[in-house]
């Protein structure tokens, strides 16, 4: 994995997912420029190098966000990626190339309640065809299309299909004090029902799912026992997620 430049919201998401024996695989990733760092985690490219000699699995891990996918194979609709409460598996064949932006949690304004861990194919989100962005976007060096999706988000964020997220904000903000559900109404001034309710519609789903799927992102970036209560909930809730102990993942794949 290549990474270009950092995001200075306190929640970075980690993309892995790669298996250590496939070598001709490439994940990049770019940091929005400040204009959108309240809206995107990263801008982000996924490719072979040459064709596979079989399928590529991908896994998933869960983080909360929404992606936008454009396939340059495609180059008739784009992939709208909603948020999972568990790891998933997508078998991408033998050749790809995909572009997509990662948005934060919370900033995708389309209703999601009812396709949360599933993907929606369109062909114009808001006012945006989807075959004009490809038509900028095929061809170019990973830096020319970089200035494309920021075009493109700041596009969206105009016309308010995407747009900051105050609540989302000001968890992610005041994560290391938070430890439950409660904490996380209390530090955005609401009932946890009012909460509840919240979530379901900014994300699809409860508070409580959200903070599991934080929880296993910050144990990538910092010791599991300054997120977890000891080893045992760490390695039972990290394997009930993604499908691995913390070892085995490790072991399997770039992290």
């Amino acid at each position: 994995m290549v990474y270009f430049g950092y995001n200075t919201i306190m929640y970075i998401p980690t993309q892995n997912g790669i298996e250590k024996v496939v070598h001709s695989v490439r994940y990049t990733e770019a940091a929005p420029p400040d204009t959108l760092a309240e809206l995107v985690h990263c801008f982000w490219w996924l490719q072979t190098d040459m064709s596979l000699p079989s399928d590529f699995h991908y896994h998933v891990l869960p983080d909360a966000c929404v992606d936008i996918v454009f396939d340059l194979s495609s180059r008739r609709i784009a992939t709208i990626m909603t948020p999972y409460t568990t790891s998933t598996t997508l078998n991408l064949g033998k050749s790809f190339r995909y572009v997509g932006i990662r948005l934060l949690p919370g900033v995708w304004r389309d209703d999601i309640a009812n396709v949360v861990g599933g993907h929606v194919d369109v062909s114009q989100i808001g006012t945006q065809p989807i075959a004009e962005v490809y038509d900028r976007l095929c061809g170019r060096s990973s830096f020319a299309q970089q200035k494309v999706l920021v075009h493109f988000t700041k596009n969206l964020t105009a016309e308010n299909v995407i747009a900051p997220n105050k609540y989302i904000m000001m968890i992610l903000d005041q994560l290391d004090t938070i430890h439950t559900v409660v904490d996380m109404a209390n530090v955005v001034n609401l009932s946890p029902r009012q909460l509840q309710r919240i979530f379901k519609q900014m994300i699809g789903f409860s508070p409580h799912d959200f903070l599991k799927v934080v929880r296993l992102q910050q144990s990538f970036n910092q010791h599991y026992l300054t997120v977890y209560t000891d080893q045992s909930h760490f390695i039972r809730s990290f394997r009930r997620i993604t499908g691995y102990t913390p070892k085995n993942y490790a072991g399997t794949f770039d992290v």
